[in-house]
């Protein structure tokens, strides 16, 4: 077996694709927080597709980890010379491997903020991108206002050297740019957000307004936020998959990532210091991101809830084994066409039928194994950006909310912390305690989990809205999930 190393390439390459690029040649230009599976099938993987094709020699990428869980990623980076395996899974059973080395340094923040400060104020780099979830924006998920009494937004605004969020590391670091005549970096959202862009430049502008002066003004007249939609199905990385890849590919990777065939990136042309030229591998670049992300974020991620929580409750631990089972897929379909299209605009050249068909081909493909678990956790910041506005604009407009009252439903059933088969479930969320306190109260008051104002608003108070609720939560607490859908499934 030959371990994943720089020195190892050359033997690698009889079996696996390996860069046709010199690595010693590529410098960053992108410093990227967030390096996880999701940025390395997706970004890392278009911006090694350019260096492939003989170009962006200046736009390799730095990544920069700040939470606890990036120690492993630094030490398998630092292991591996920053490569990794990214495998694509086709649901035939074919894997198709191939190493990425777009990635040519990575620092871990908590270990000297002050160098990744620096790192990020020096003139080569010209993005900085993040992939730092759905609730990394540090936003109120109802009023969308940045909360500036976290503790960890007050640390970074007594002592910006030691900053250790990303908004204290990018606003210090432009504001040493600044101060030292450097043009400021793109901030590049790849966060399944809606108007990922719009919210990055309120979550940094309002920091930098709190470190005073006009700093914050400065920041909203002169760094360029670009939205984007992002999409590729990336599961977590398994002791399975490190074994397998070893045994069918002779290569002994710490961290390698695994994903579907599918990879779409939409990106809006707006960038303050220049921009790899991403159309030439693939990248849809666009004046108006917006059709395209509302149709990701209410087709695919919003289905991705409403079959999470109900096929957990089932018993179904899959994805895949969820979507092969044609009641799920009924639902879902329904959900899609009746439900979340009607509230979309038109998306240049694409089939919404079409699409909405292939997204339960892709959620059915055995080999990529997602985890049902994996999409039910963090709930709250999910639903509050996916499904929750499909409902809002068809109760505003007098549409359809039955598929997604069931969708909230199962979610209220899910949490309160057992499933049909009488097995505990492990809710995985930052609001936990009050989701799963409020849920056990349902049974005796239908309506507990959704008077939660800070994630519902008045959807409680909507007639129209709490009936097809508590109706199919009476369902499943007396029948189960597969009666609702069934009921669902026929009308």
């Amino acid at each position: 077996m030959l371990a994943l190393t720089a020195a190892n390439l050359a033997e690698i390459a009889t079996s696996t694709a390996v860069p046709t690029y010199d690595r010693s040649e590529v410098t960053a230009g992108i410093a990227h927080f967030g390096v996880g599976g999701f940025h390395r099938a997706h970004q890392a993987m278009y911006v090694d597709r350019l260096l492939n094709a003989g170009g962006a020699r200046e736009w390799g990428i730095c990544g920069v980890g700040l939470m606890p869980g990036d120690r492993a990623m630094r030490d398998a980076m630092a292991a591996q010379d920053c490569l990794f395996t990214m495998v694509v899974k086709d649901a035939d059973g074919t894997w198709t491997p191939q190493v990425v080395g777009s990635i040519v340094e990575y620092l871990y923040a908590p270990d000297d903020p002050d160098a990744v400060i620096e790192r990020l104020a020096a003139p080569a780099i010209r993005i900085v991108s993040l992939t730092i979830t759905e609730g990394g924006y540090n936003v109120h998920r109802v009023t969308g206002e940045f909360m500036a009494d976290n503790p960890a937004i007050q640390a970074d605004l007594a002592d910006p050297s030691r900053s250790a969020t990303a908004f204290g590391i990018v606003v210090e670091a432009l504001a040493r740019r600044r101060e030292r005549g450097v043009p400021p970096f793109t901030v590049m959202s790849c966060d399944n957000v809606q108007g990922n862009g719009d919210v990055a430049r309120r979550a940094f502008t309002a920091f930098a307004r709190l470190r005073g002066g006009d700093l914050g003004d400065w920041v909203e007249r002169e760094v360029a936020f670009p939205n984007s939609m992002v999409d590729r199905i990336t599961p977590v990385t398994t002791d399975a998959d490190r074994a397998e890849i070893e045994r069918r590919f002779g290569i002994t990777d710490r961290w390698p990532v695994t994903c579907e065939p599918f990879t779409q990136w939409v990106l809006e042309d707006a960038f303050t210091a220049g921009r790899p030229a991403f159309e030439d591998v693939g990248v849809q670049v666009v004046g108006d991101v917006e059709p395209y992300e509302l149709m990701k974020l209410r087709l695919l991620n919003a289905s991705h809830q409403a079959l999470a929580y109900s096929g957990y409750l089932a018993g179904y631990r899959l994805v895949h084994e969820v979507c092969q089972d044609p009641a799920w897929a009924r639902f879902l379909l329904d959900y899609m066409r009746i439900e979340a299209i009607p509230t979309l605009h038109p998306v240049p050249g694409i089939d919404l039928d079409r699409y909405t068909a292939q997204l339960i081909e892709r959620f059915s493909n055995p080999e990529v194994r997602d985890t049902v678990a994996r999409l039910c956790a963090n709930s709250s910041d999910m639903m509050s950006k996916f499904l929750l506005p499909v409902i809002r604009h068809n109760v505003a407009s007098g549409g359809p909310v039955e598929r997604s009252a069931a969708a909230i439903a199962c979610w209220a059933r899910y949490d309160e912390g057992v499933d049909e088969q009488g097995e505990p479930i492990d809710v995985v969320d930052p609001l936990k305690e009050q989701l799963t306190a409020a849920a056990r109260r349902q049974r005796e008051d239908p309506l507990a989990f959704l008077r939660n104002r800070d994630i519902f608003g008045d959807l409680a108070d909507d007639p129209r809205f709490a009936a097809a609720y508590t109706g199919h939560l009476a369902v499943l607490h007396d029948q189960g999930v597969r009666a609702m859908l069934d009921r669902l499934n026929a009308t």
